[in-house]
């Protein structure tokens, strides 16, 4: 990757996993303007170069994955600014969750309004033992601004969503696993140990299938049930049509590993 410096992103690169931290650490890896633009910047990289097969978002330091939003920013917004600054971060969001490669976030401490709303944009979610998840914007007067009430109801359903955005009241990770909010609680000494392994596991799939996966969920959770299955079958026949597919039922009838080009 040649991504120009950038101040409040790391981006790291071990084989096929880019690693992003959000490092702000003085202020919990709090979102403001100028790191949600460097954060699409580095997406857009990340997204662009063939090599990296999976990424893993995570934050800097042990306390916060991101604390939320810049109060200062959010307390300056107009009614024609807020719209923007929303409309800006779902953008970015949208660029996270439709990216075509999987991005695992890596959930090492406070995960609140956006950065809940950041990590429930990544395609899989491990959470710290440590970690605190919620949406607390009715707090500030505020309503969730990233996508937040949306992808908390399609992930949890209304009634759990609704209590968590009203309340605004954070939940423990644990909580967050039993409603569907992450898939995996580690130790948080070993969150990083546990991402990595999964990234790196996830990196040996079939770039294609896992772009055309990650497509037809995210698609098909929006449309109906009957047209979701006949977009399917479209990725499905595209699909069949790749070197991939080629060489994984070759390997399989062949009782070796096989090994995946993205072709």
């Amino acid at each position: 990757m040649t991504l120009d410096p950038l101040e409040n992103i790391v981006v790291e690169r071990d084989g096929a996993t880019a690693t992003l931290t959000i490092n702000r650490p003085k202020v919990l890896n709090a979102l403001n303007i100028a790191t949600v633009d460097e954060l699409r910047r580095a997406i857009l990289e990340v997204r662009r170069d063939d090599g990296v097969r999976a990424v893993i978002l995570t934050g800097a330091g042990d306390k916060s994955f991101v604390a939320g939003a810049d109060i200062n920013e959010l307390a300056a917004q107009t009614p024609h600014t807020g719209r923007d600054l929303a409309m800006r971060g779902q953008h970015v969001f949208d660029l996270i969750e439709n990216m075509g490669k999987p991005v695992i976030a890596a959930i090492n401490g406070y995960a609140l309004g956006g950065g809940c709303e950041l990590a429930m944009a990544c395609t899989l979610r491990l959470a710290a033992d440590t970690a605190k998840l919620g949406q607390p914007e009715i707090a500030l007067g505020l309503i969730p601004g990233y996508a937040g009430t949306q992808r908390l109801t399609r992930l949890v359903g209304k009634g759990k969503a609704m209590e968590m955005i009203l309340t605004g009241t954070p939940i423990a990770a644990a909580e967050a696993q039993r409603i569907g909010l992450v898939n995996r609680v580690v130790a948080a000494a070993d969150l990083m140990t546990e991402a990595r392994t999964l990234a790196a596991q996830l990196a040996k799939n079939a770039p294609i299938a896992m772009r055309y996966i990650i497509n037809a969920v995210n698609k098909g959770v929006e449309i109906p049930f009957a047209e979701a299955c006949q977009y399917e079958a479209t990725l499905f026949g595209l699909v069949a049509s790749t070197d991939d597919m080629k060489e994984g039922t070759s390997a399989f009838l062949a009782k070796r590993k096989p090994e995946f080009k993205g072709r």
